[in-house]
């Protein structure tokens, strides 16, 4: 069983838009159609989707995905080159988590200044 295009936006948080723009770029390669011309995704497609997602939630381009699928078109051996990609993401997402907990303990700290300011000022 297949899922319309309107079923995976649904399921990825894809706009249907979005969804199209990355099979015509090629970021979502070989999607099926039926006799009508809609496309139907098969599963793999959607978990290649939610994949895509993670990397684009986490900073890499468009050009550096297309570069990636035309890696994984190219068969086996190019596992270390998609490997050496993913280590470069790896460390783009450890980057953005030290951020993240610099900008969590700034956070931290006013709302432990501000508890402390009502604790005094409603007593």
């Amino acid at each position: 069983m297949g899922f319309t295009i309107g079923d995976v936006a649904e399921q990825t948080g894809l706009s249907m838009h979005t969804l199209r723009y990355y099979e015509n770029e090629g970021i979502v390669p070989n999607v099926k159609r039926n006799e009508g011309g809609t496309r139907i995704y098969e599963q793999k497609d959607i978990e290649w989707l939610e994949f895509v997602c993670c990397l684009r939630n986490t900073g890499m381009t468009i050009a550096e995905l297309k570069g990636f699928v035309g890696l994984v078109l190219q068969g086996h051996e190019t596992i270390d080159e998609r490997m050496r990609m993913l280590d470069r993401q790896m460390e783009r997402i450890q980057t953005q988590i030290d951020q993240l907990t610099v900008y969590r303990t700034m956070v931290d700290k006013k709302m432990g200044w501000y508890r402390n300011y009502v604790a005094k000022h409603q007593a």
